[in-house]
């Protein structure tokens, strides 16, 4: 009996467990409205280590293969380290030729991977050749490629003969100080043992002058990973189709309630509605829908007249210098964010005082009038 007892025990435990747990999920799925959204490439992921060879060659060709030279065979890291571990290790090589401040625009690049595109040009261009089968890396002589290291010194003979190829302007070029030699284009992913090896005999050829060296990024292999890109300028539009029942009467409410709040602003475009209100207290509907028609108006981007773009630092200044000190960065962070708006403040503020001397002159005349009736 007592193993039964047991058993019967552990299963409403189980089953209470579990009923709990799924009542958790539902109120955490019900619970959040979030949406997450992901803006992918239509290339793979690209390696680190190429994009910031990329970054390298931006400051200087020099930099680019001194980079190159201290991270020939570093791919093969990349095995036996964790992705964050690897990311360091060329944060560490970098650095031996980078300050702090391009270190942290490195890190920069990389997360918005900014030269990711660069890499998937080259690409692009070794796919065109075509790359030969089954090969890590290969070189292109006037037209002629080749996989095998052996085979660099025969095609060299009679490449004078053949086509000289185009180079572009992202090109890598090995720092030599002739340009009318044979061209040699290595198509190669940086860091591996293949790459080492053709880079070991280019770069030779190359110093004793008889050679031009290129270097173009190749991947045999591209990763299986999407290439997730950092959203900026892209806009994710969501629309509801869910049918739900509302009551009229609550929407009218809601709605009168938000015009309402919008209303008790104290200052529409240079207008102190709460002041003219408190002034003239029985203009006060008038003046509500001159202040509904501001902030509708305000939402509009209307093209700015000369005159209005008049004095605006020192009315801006003013404006600032005049609000109590723990709200003057606020309002300069509104001017700022809102210049279109605000630089119709000088006008506002003008109409305002008009228009208060307008109503001012009528109730006087309106006044004297009625003394004069008496």
């Amino acid at each position: 009996m007592a193993p039964a007892k047991a058993t019967n025990a552990v299963r409403l435990l189980l089953g209470s467990t579990a009923l709990w747990l799924s009542q958790l999920g539902v109120q955490t799925v019900s619970a959040s409205k979030a949406v997450t959204a992901h803006l992918a490439a239509k290339w793979p992921e690209t390696p680190l280590l190429l994009e910031a060879s990329e970054f390298m060659a931006e400051e200087s060709n020099e930099i680019f293969w001194q980079f190159l030279e201290t991270v020939q065979e570093l791919a093969i890291y990349k095995q036996t380290e964790s992705d964050y571990s690897y990311y360091n290790l060329i944060l560490k090589k970098a650095g031996q030729f980078l300050d702090n401040l391009h270190i942290n625009l490195l890190k920069f690049a990389f997360s918005i991977r900014a030269y990711s595109p660069a890499i998937q040009m080259f690409q692009q261009i070794a796919a065109d050749e075509p790359p030969p089968d089954g090969c890590n890396a290969f070189v292109v002589i006037h037209k002629k490629h080749t996989c095998k290291i052996n085979e660099i010194k025969k095609l060299l003979k009679k490449a004078a003969s053949r086509t000289r190829p185009y180079l572009f302007k992202g090109d890598h070029k090995f720092p030599t100080n002739k340009e009318n030699l044979p061209v040699v284009i290595l198509y190669a992913e940086m860091g591996t043992r293949a790459f080492s090896a053709f880079h070991k005999v280019l770069s030779e050829k190359a110093q004793n002058g008889e050679i031009l060296y290129v270097l173009r990024h190749y991947i045999q292999k591209p990763s299986s990973r999407k290439m997730y890109l950092s959203g900026y300028g892209v806009e994710l539009a969501i629309k509801s189709t869910e049918y739900k029942a509302l009551d009229d009467t609550q929407v009218k409410t809601v709605t009168n309630t938000t015009v309402e709040d919008e209303t008790e602003a104290n200052e529409v475009q240079g207008f102190l509605f709460g002041k003219l209100k408190e002034i003239y207290s029985d203009l006060r509907d008038n003046l509500t829908a001159f202040q509904k028609y501001l902030i509708e108006s305000s939402k509009q981007m209307t093209p700015l007249k000369v005159w209005e773009l008049q004095d605006l630092s020192f009315q801006a200044a003013s404006q600032i210098m005049s609000t109590p000190v723990y709200d003057a960065i606020k309002l300069m962070k509104d001017i700022s964010q809102n210049f279109p708006i605000k630089a119709r403040l000088r006008m506002n503020i003008l109409i305002c005082l008009f228009q208060s001397t307008l109503i001012s002159t009528a109730k006087n005349l309106r006044s004297q009038h009625l003394y004069n009736k008496t």
